[in-house]
This record gives structure tokens, C-alpha cells and sequence, in this order.
């Protein structure tokens, strides 16, 4: 998500500027490489680069080819085999050993429905949505790029010039808004077409309890992952703008008042870390009920137990479910001292988790680190309802 806000920014710079642009994203991967589909880039005619496509192997190829997309001002998908270990000049040098393919899109300043307008739209609100880009992987000259986007209200843009197809995308496009997970289909037809359709997950929201000096890291380095950040502590003169300028929001309130003015969705975690007893037991307390995948909480693991068995005589029900997701002591085992350390801990613990990941060692994992299973390419036909 902090990939796109950049190259959004960036975008709306060159603009500014008169500056033309070209949107490339990898579309389709066969075997590994440094970047999956979905990864973008914008390539301005001045050759600066905002995002990433590879590890650096394939930007230098790519910048030429997106210089001549601007000028012809049509899509162009380049396929890269790095599979090739005699070929030293891509992908050998980081280890890569895949075949990738990448369409790149002039992004027409006047056109409202451009790639970049459309993943505006995608910002514009904090929910999950379906982009839909249209490629063909046979005939090279047939290629119709970013062409429509679904969100739970259904569907917000389309440019697919072919009826029929259109109705089989949006169907598609929703089971995957309701999977939460993304697929490449290939439809038949005289040219045949390839769809990566992608969902695209809201950033995460992470509200901190506590402002004290140790919060402070774990806000920087969210803001560093494009996470959107809240601070909550009843102290208004911890809990200030001079002390946390990245944040998002900070809320000086109590915890029955502060989380009834935050949105909370499956993207959501938090953390307890006031080092205040009282005021980390109500913030669970509040935050128990909620749809929310991780909770945190900072200090010994007696301390996390002993609230939840105040809780529990107090009458308040705390089941597997809720116990799933109370992680105290907080954070990955790093054999952290500092906050700084501490901060690294925590977010990696929370990326793991919302991932499901163990945070263990890739080295000792004895599959591929991403699924194999998710590159493949399931043909299908278009419905005629």
C-alpha cells in the first residue's frame, strides 16, 4: 500500500510538472524473482523511477521500454526469462530464476479512467477492492492494461470495450473481493486474454495504547511500512504532535472513549504499552469485542494472565477466539533490549501474524517462499448470463 501512495505522489508531481509517465506492474510469474504480481512502477520521461519491478536487474530494460510506451501512447507487456544462468545481464546477478511478465501503461494525464486515477479510487477509501488488468500473453500487440476495479459496493469503474467479458470479470472479480485472494485467469476468444485479478487490502491501521518514549519507534517504523498509525494515552503532554509527527491520529482520551472514535476491521491491531496497569486492562477490556486480528501486550507474561483473570471475574466471557489473539508478552523472540529493538520485534511479530507466518527462519523452510500454487493460470470460459 505505501508502494502505490508513493507512486500515486509521484504521479501527481510529473503532472504538475508536464512531465509524461507510464505505470508498469508485474502481471504474471512463472518460477522467482525479487517482486510479485501486483508490483508496480511509475517511469517518468525524465527516467525517474517511483517503485520497483525487480531487485534493479529489470528497471534499466524497463525505463527504455516505458519511454517508448509514452511516446506510442499503448500498452506493452515485455516478458523477462531469467531462468537462463549463461544470460549475465538479468536476474543471474540476484539469484532470480523465473520468467516475468510486465505491462506497461501510459498513464494519459487527460484520461479521468488512467491506471493512476483508478488506483486513486482504490485509496479513496479504506476498504478491500479488486483491480482487474487485462493482458494477453500470446499475441504481444493486444493489450488492453487496467480496465476495472470492484469494491463491496460493487463496481466503481469499467473500460472493457467486450460486453460479455465484462459481465464474467465483475463475477470473477467479486469471488475474489469475497476470497480475499488474488488469481490470473486466461478467457478464450480469437486473441485470447489473461486477467491478473488482484485484490488490494487497505493498509494497516495500527493504534498504539501508550505514548511514552518507547512508542515513539514503533510509530516511525510503521510509518516506514506505509502502516496508518494511532496514538491513544490519557496524558496530554505525552500524547503530542512535537512527539509522534508521523502519526496519523492521536486521541488524548481514555480508552472507553478513545476506541469509539476509531474504525476497527480485519486490518486493525493493537497495542498495549502505556505502562499504566489500570489503563492497559480497560483498553483490553474495550478492545476484546472487537473484529480485530491482533492485540499486543507490552510486559511479563503474568501480567497479560492476571488481566485476563480480572476480566474473567468480572464476568466477561474470554474464549479460544479471543485468546487467539492476545499476543503478551508482545513481539518475536530477537533477544531485543532497546525500544528500537523492542519496535522490531513487535512489527515483525504483527506482520507474521497478519501474513499467517510463523516468523521463523526462511532458511530452515523447506518449500518455496511463496506458493507456487498461486502463479498459476486457470483457463476458463465467458458466461453468456
Amino acid at each position: 500500500m505505501k508502494e502505490l501512495k508513493d507512486i500515486i505522489a509521484a504521479y501527481d508531481d510529473a503532472k504538475k510538472e508536464g512531465k509524461q509517465s507510464a505505470l508498469a506492474t508485474v502481471v504474471h510469474l512463472e518460477g522467482s524473482a525479487y517482486r510479485r504480481p501486483g508490483a508496480r512502477m511509475l517511469v517518468t520521461d525524465d527516467g525517474k523511477l517511483t517503485g520497483a519491478i525487480s531487485g534493479g536487474c529489470l528497471e534499466g530494460d524497463a525505463l527504455r521500454k516505458a519511454q517508448l510506451v509514452m511516446v506510442q501512447k499503448k500498452p506493452m507487456l515485455v516478458t523477462y526469462d531469467t531462468t537462463d544462468e549463461d544470460d549475465a545481464s538479468l536476474g543471474v546477478g540476484l539469484g532470480c530464476h523465473g520468467i516475468i511478465s510486465i505491462l506497461i501503461e501510459p498513464v494519459i494525464a487527460g484520461d479521468e479512467n488512467n491506471p493512476i486515477n483508478l488506483l486513486k479510487r482504490v485509496l479513496a477509501k479504506r476498504e478491500q477492492a479488486v483491480v482487474v488488468t487485462l493482458f494477453s500473453l500470446e499475441q504481444k500487440t493486444v493489450q488492453i492494461g487496467t480496465c476495472l476495479l470492484v469494491t463491496g459496493s460493487g463496481v466503481v469503474l469499467n473500460t472493457i470495450p467486450d460486453d460479455k467479458l465484462t459481465k464474467t470479470l465483475v463475477k470473477d472479480a467479486s469471488l475474489a473481493l469475497t476470497t480475499g485472494t488474488s488469481v490470473t485467469k486466461m478467457y478464450p476468444a480469437e486473441n485470447p486474454l489473461t486477467a491478473f485479478i488482484e485484490v488490494i487490502h487497505p493498509a494497516v491501521s495500527l493504534v498504539v495504547f501508550g505514548a511514552g518514549n518507547d512508542a515513539i519507534p514503533v510509530v516511525q517504523m510503521a510509518e516506514i511500512l506505509g502502516w496508518e498509525t494511532t496514538v491513544v494515552d490519557g496524558r496530554p503532554n505525552y500524547a503530542t504532535k512535537q512527539r509522534f509527527p508521523v502519526a496519523n491520529r492521536i486521541l488524548v482520551a481514555k480508552p472507553d472513549s478513545a476506541i469509539p472514535q476509531i474504525s476497527f476491521d480485519k486490518n486493525t491491531v493493537a497495542v498495549l504499552m502505556t505502562h499504566n496497569y489500570n489503563y492497559d486492562i480497560a483498553s483490553l477490556k474495550a478492545l476484546l469485542p472487537l473484529q480485530i486480528a491482533y492485540i499486543g501486550v507490552l510486559g511479563p507474561k503474568k501480567k497479560t494472565t492476571r488481566m485476563m483473570e480480572e476480566l474473567r471475574q468480572e464476568g466477561i466471557e474470554i474464549n479460544s477466539e479471543h485468546l487467539a489473539k492476545i499476543y503478551g508478552p508482545i513481539g518475536l523472540d530477537l533477544g531485543s533490549e532497546t525500544a528500537e529493538e523492542i519496535a522490531l520485534s513487535v512489527l515483525a511479530e504483527i506482520k507474521a501474524v497478519l501474513s499467517q507466518r510463523s516468523g521463523s527462519s526462511l532458511r530452515d523452510n523447506q518449500e518455496t517462499i511463496h506458493p507456487r500454487e498461486m502463479q498459476k493460470v486457470i483457463h476458463t470460459t465467458i458466461t453468456n448470463q
